[in-house]
């Protein structure tokens, strides 16, 4: 067995990855990754030098000719496809071939299934801040998966940023706090913005403001040892305008809608896994 990594679908989330891979000193030229497009099998290569890129258009055997001989195989295609890309390379891989699937809501039993008796599979949950390397990232273990091989797997996806591991029932949660979760931010810094223009401020520089105070709070957080409770605190003097600001968001029980949120979320994920099975 080789140290070969396949990429098999190579999206957003799955270039993410491999980029992580790459700055963490992987040699390009142990990784594949296949694409449908020519054009974009030519723009991987050229932005990651050494690393193998094959085009379904081209070589429609690619998924499997990328499979075989692979030490870990990554699914990065749409949920809908996972379940067809992991029968369709079960001849190419081997025994000790750790699948890993970066799908949302496709389950471990539906993936288990799937693939040859014994497989180790792992179901991962990226979420879109893995393109900068600072994203969070879960792993599930499947059934015939070893802590070694899951080691492997944490090592591999620690590129992308900070890697949990969670029990699959927990996916669902997970998936509605960091999944979605920037989502949420983003939608914070329109809101911010639609709130400024309101307030009279010209619409570019709203903008700017929303997106540059809600960035740098993330940066905030990000350092050691910060929690949000006291960052939040620390910005808000008593009897002062932050102060006000937040007393209206507990009037209108902002916590309470977040959590809505997310439940509405985890329930939704919860369906997608039930009409995917």
């Amino acid at each position: 067995m080789s140290n070969r990594i396949a990429f098999l679908g190579c999206g957003s989330m799955n270039e993410a990855i491999l980029t992580g891979l790459l700055e963490a000193g992987t040699d390009p030229a142990d990784i594949v990754a296949t694409v449908r497009r020519g054009e974009r099998a030519a723009e991987l290569a050229e932005r990651h030098h050494g690393i193998t890129a094959i085009a379904g258009e081209e070589e429609p055997d690619n998924n499997k000719d990328a499979a075989r001989g692979s030490a870990v195989v990554i699914l990065g295609v749409k949920p809908l496809g996972i379940a067809d890309l992991a029968r369709e390379i079960s001849s190419s891989i081997s025994p000790s071939t750790i699948v890993i699937s970066v799908a949302a809501a496709v389950s471990i039993a539906q993936l288990e299934a799937a693939l040859p008796t014994g497989q180790p599979v792992i179901r991962s949950m990226p979420n879109t801040p893995a393109k900068l390397g600072r994203g969070v990232v879960s792993v599930s273990p499947g059934t015939n998966c070893s802590p070694e091989q899951l080691q492997l797997a944490k090592d591999i996806l620690r590129g992308a940023g900070r890697v949990v591991e969670v029990p699959e029932d927990q996916v669902d949660a997970l998936g509605a706090i960091s999944g979605s979760g920037p989502a949420y931010a983003f939608y914070l810094a329109e809101a911010m913005a639609a709130a400024g223009v309101r307030l009279g401020l010209d619409p570019e520089l709203s903008l700017l403001l929303a997106t540059e105070t809600v960035a740098g709070a993330g940066f905030m957080l990000a350092e050691p040892g910060a929690n949000p409770t006291q960052l939040r605190k620390a910005v808000t003097s008593p009897n002062g305008t932050t102060e006000r600001a937040i007393a209206t968001f507990d009037e209108r029980d902002l916590p309470s809608i977040i959590a809505d949120a997310a439940r509405a979320a985890a329930d939704r994920s919860a369906e997608i896994t039930k009409q995917l099975a």
